[in-house]
């Protein structure tokens, strides 16, 4: 193959999931955008917002990349098995490090916030919203990526350019609505704002 050719063949299948990145990071900051109030209602919640986006892109990142490795070396079939242990164990391990992955976050917004002196809601409540997301979030973004690599991989595309664009989008998407469902999930059970 030559370099012009390569090339092509890298922004046929990469233009696709930057675009829809793209989309999908500006419909993120308009539900962020949306939420003002709930940020306000919640002190630290702000701070709290990139590390758990962050979170989501690279735990789940990470998981169709293990994926994707899987698929090359012919270790997992493009399909998904209900016996499939090693399936099954990577989404388990990826939600399962997604979830402390937020708690930690919650945790360590608290710890700071607190020595910092700045005002900060309780811990209960910032680790009641990193659970509620975190697990909302994994499970969403652990069908998503499965889904993409699969269906990507069985139609002839290279998951690994596929994975990483789609990941964030999907992470920052559902990772902001989530966080919005989370604060009024958690202020509706613990009471107050």
């Amino acid at each position: 193959m030559t370099v012009r050719e390569v090339a092509t063949e890298a922004y046929r299948e990469a233009l696709p999931a930057l675009g829809t990145s793209l989309v999908g990071g500006l419909l993120a900051g308009v539900v962020l955008g949306g939420m003002r109030a709930d940020l306000r209602a919640v002190p630290g919640l702000l701070v709290l917002v990139p590390a758990l986006l962050a979170t989501r892109g690279n735990v789940y990142g990470s998981f169709g990349a293990r994926l994707a490795t899987g698929l090359h070396q012919g270790l997992i079939e493009p399909r998904i098995q209900a016996g499939d242990p090693r399936l099954r164990a990577a989404a388990a391990a990826a939600l399962a490090n997604g979830v402390v992955a937020s708690l930690f976050a919650a945790a360590a917004a608290f710890a700071v916030l607190t020595a910092l002196g700045t005002p900060v809601a309780g811990i209960e409540r910032l680790l009641g919203i990193a659970l509620v997301a975190g697990v909302l979030s994994g499970i969403t973004l652990t069908v998503v990526v499965v889904t993409v690599v699969f269906a990507g991989y069985r139609r002839g595309y290279n998951p690994d350019p596929l994975v990483g664009p789609l990941v964030t989008t999907t992470g920052d998407v559902f990772g902001v609505l989530f966080l919005l469902i989370a604060v009024r999930f958690v202020a509706l059970v613990m009471g107050g704002a």
